[in-house]
């Protein structure tokens, strides 16, 4: 009986937690290891170089297909995060950096800064400011990032963009 109890009640917080909904965001921050952190709007991004994609589609960690995205602008990561200075001894050490990037539900996904600034992902990581012909602020995935270039495109697909938290390996 106990048994029972136990697997009801792991399977009742299971389920709970995969209903949570991502709370839409407005602006996300870059902090952590940065000489000075830095809060990003929506409005800001406008301000970033913007590129368009026909579609993309999300997929599960089973390869299969959870929604399609049209219609796409977005902004690439890495110039959002080049206007943050990491706090590093020496060029070096960049090499020992990480961001993680980290929804409203607390949902996280990492990037190294190699993957970022010292290899070709870095050219298709995003952050979407419109899709299915809706501006970012109209949507509820709002701040989203996605790397379509990932095998399962949903494992780094992130809604509710709140905060990128720059740290270094030790």
């Amino acid at each position: 009986m106990k048994l029972f109890l136990l697997a009801t009640t792991i399977s009742i917080v299971s389920f709970v937690q995969a209903q949570q909904k991502t709370d839409p965001t407005d602006n996300f921050t870059i902090e952590g290891a940065v000489k000075k952190g830095l809060t990003i709007s929506l409005a800001d991004l406008a301000g970033y170089t913007s590129y368009s994609i026909d579609s993309m589609v999300v997929t599960n960690h089973l390869h299969e297909k959870k929604r399609t995205i049209k219609n796409i602008k977005a902004v690439l990561l890495k110039d959002v995060l080049s206007k943050v200075e990491i706090d590093a001894a020496t060029p070096k050490l960049l090499s020992e950096f990480y961001f993680a990037c980290i929804a409203s539900d607390n949902y996280k996904v990492v990037f190294s800064w190699n993957e970022i600034f010292n290899n070709e992902l870095g050219k298709t990581i995003y952050i979407i400011t419109e899709s299915d012909s809706k501006a970012a602020k109209a949507s509820d995935d709002r701040i989203a990032i996605i790397s379509p270039t990932d095998y399962t495109t949903g494992r780094r697909y992130i809604k509710g963009l709140q905060t990128i938290r720059i740290e270094r390996i030790k």
